[in-house]
């Protein structure tokens, strides 16, 4: 294994590690307080007890996160020690802001796991408000500075040093407004679905649980909300590429000949030598439209551009695949459930249709997975777009597979510390099922 390719798995791993417990610390708290709401309102005992068993988990999983998070840290100065004093001046503020972000987060948390009688209602709400702000905050910093390395801004580039710096320019790069966006409804729309998932899980054991009905329809009303209006987003997203990041644009769709009207393909597998694609289905002029508004306009492919500056092809556009049709999955069972809500009125709850969604419940982290892996092997051969390559940036250190080695055991250990903790505080005890449970509504309440 070469070094460069050491370094660049050990950050693939890294970094789809660490997403997963961010995207929770993303979301999970809008579930918190929305079933915390309901108790405020309604005086219902399970809504509270739903809203202390939400926080077991969002607590746990925001501790395994801290830690991956600060080893993914360390790896940034281990790893790419080229990158880091280049780029360390221009994007060290929305790093910066991520770390305050990050533990306002952590002191609102603190606040809500042990404010229960200690505090108002209202506060403890608000408080609960405050870890959802921060921990959307601290996500979109990240990705405004991941947005800064597909479309650098803010300096000027002389004699090999970066120049002029202007670090607002460079938090507000051109792809930080749709990458953000893309971002933080994909977090809501993975964490809803995962948990809606877990739920409808207890419902096919326990179908007459008021706390798993509940919790089935606030994570399916979230994630399914989000569902529908990703592609909105994704659509800007996709505009922008097309425009900033051309090349990018074709390895997402495997394009390989410049011409107009360009059809969108549908899976499909690259031959990178014959520039040809195998099995795909291709859907006249839309990705024309699409990408420019206009059906008949110019998409420029891959053999436009020389071929040491391809990303990774086939990787690219198979990552791509997989995120959109999860998405679209999961967009035709929010609809097939909204209509038999509409229909009947309530919640469907019908068994069939709670299989469907333990099924559904991993896409939505699986289309955040491969969302990032499109974001990220589209750039290469590039760690700054058009300013630095990958292979300038890389720790001349020999010897990477040990770190490599090292840290996949740490995360290795850490998933199986996360996953004991959640069994053991959150899914052992499912036997919340009849309301009856909860006569007192007074029980470890607000006192």
């Amino acid at each position: 294994m070469s070094d460069l390719l050491a370094a660049r798995a050990q950050m693939a791993m890294s970094l789809g590690f660490h997403i997963l417990f961010a995207i929770v610390g993303m979301a999970m708290p809008l579930l918190m307080i929305v079933a915390e709401a309901i108790w405020l309102r309604r005086g219902d005992p399970v809504a509270l007890e739903l809203a202390k068993r939400w926080s077991k988990g969002t607590a746990i999983l925001f501790a395994v996160g801290a830690v991956s998070g600060t080893a993914l840290s360390f790896e940034l100065g281990l790893l790419w020690p080229e990158f880091m004093r280049h780029a360390g001046p221009v994007i060290g503020m929305p790093f910066s802001l991520e770390g305050f972000a990050f533990f306002l987060e952590a002191i609102f948390l603190g606040i809500w796991l042990y404010g229960w009688d200690r505090i108002s209602p209202r506060a403890h709400w608000l408080a609960g408000a405050g870890v959802w702000i921060c921990g959307m905050a601290s996500g979109a910093f990240v990705v405004c500075a991941n947005a800064w390395m597909n479309t650098p801004a803010g300096f000027r580039f002389e004699g090999g040093q970066f120049v002029d710096i202007d670090p607002f320019a460079a938090l507000w790069n051109p792809a930080a407004p749709s990458q953000v966006l893309h971002m933080l409804i994909a977090a809501l729309e993975a964490v809803g679905f995962a948990v809606a998932g877990i739920h409808a899980w207890a419902l096919l054991r326990q179908p007459a649980s008021r706390l798993h009905r509940m919790a089935f329809g606030i994570a399916l009303a979230v994630g399914g909300v989000a569902a529908l209006i990703q592609p909105i987003s994704g659509h800007q997203s996709a505009v922008h590429v097309a425009e900033v990041q051309p090349i990018k644009l074709a390895a997402m769709e495997a394009h390989f000949h410049t011409h107009r009207g360009v059809p969108l393909r549908v899976g499909g597998w690259p031959d990178e030598a014959t520039g040809e694609v195998a099995y795909s289905l291709d859907l006249p002029k839309l990705l024309s439209l699409m990408a420019f508004n206009d059906p008949d306009a110019e998409v420029r492919g891959l053999l436009d551009f020389p071929r040491e500056d391809w990303p990774p092809v086939t990787v690219t556009h198979l990552a791509f695949q997989i995120m959109v049709g999860a998405g679209s999955a999961l967009i035709a069972l929010t609809l097939l459930a909204a209509w038999l809500a509409w229909r009947r009125r309530r919640l469907p709850l019908d068994p069939w249709l709670l299989r469907l969604c333990v099924l559904a419940a991993p896409l939505g982290v699986i289309a955040v997975e491969a969302g990032w892996t499109v974001t990220e092997v589209g750039r290469q051969p590039w760690v700054i777009r058009g300013v630095m390559r990958t292979a300038d940036a890389v720790t001349p250190m020999p010897g990477l597979w040990l770190p490599f080695a090292v840290f996949t055991v740490l995360y290795a250990a850490l998933g199986v510390v996360a996953v004991a903790l959640l069994r053991r505080h959150v899914f052992a005890s499912t036997d919340f099922a009849s309301t009856e449970a909860f006569a007192s509504a007074d029980e470890a309440g607000h006192g």
